[in-house]
C-alpha cells in the first residue's frame, strides 16, 4: 500500500505542477478519472489490508497480499502514464516504484500462488 501511496502523491503534485495548453494538467478529466481511480485503489487496498490484519487467517492475508500487490502495480502504472515520457525516467520517482511494485506481485508468494491458497480455504482444504 505504501508504494501505491506514494505514487498516487506523486502523480497528484505532478499533475498540479506540469502544465499543457497553458493550464495545469489536473484540470484536464482524463488526469482526473486516473487519479480519482488511483485513489479508489489505495483506499481499498489500505481497507483489505486493516481487515487481513484484524481477521488473522491464512485467506485473508492472502488477498490481502494479492490485492495490495496488484494495486501497487496497477497505481505504479497509472502514475507512469500521468507523467507521460517522464515516467519512465530515472530522474522521477515513479519508474523505480513501478518495478517495486512489480516486485511485491513475485516474492513472499507469486500471486498465483496467493490465488491457490484462497481457492484452497474456499473448499476447506487450507
Amino acid at each position: 500500500v505504501g508504494i501505491a501511496q506514494a505514487a498516487l502523491d506523486h502523480a497528484v503534485r505532478y499533475a498540479d505542477e506540469r502544465e499543457q495548453f497553458g493550464r495545469p494538467i489536473r484540470e484536464f478529466e482524463a488526469i482526473q478519472f486516473k487519479l480519482a481511480d488511483m485513489a479508489t485503489r489505495v483506499a481499498a487496498a489500505r481497507a483489505l489490508l486493516e481487515r487481513a490484519a484484524r481477521q488473522e487467517t491464512t485467506a485473508s492475508s492472502s488477498m490481502a497480499k494479492l490485492f495490495c500487490s496488484e494495486t501497487a502495480m496497477a497505481v505504479t502504472t497509472e502514475a507512469v502514464q500521468v507523467f507521460g515520457g517522464y515516467g519512465y525516467m530515472r530522474d522521477y520517482p515513479v519508474e523505480k516504484l513501478m518495478r517495486d511494485a512489480k516486485a511485491t506481485e513475485i516474492y513472499e508468494g507469486t500471486n498465483e500462488i496467493q490465488r491457490v491458497v484462497i481457492a484452497r480455504e474456499l473448499y476447506g482444504r487450507g
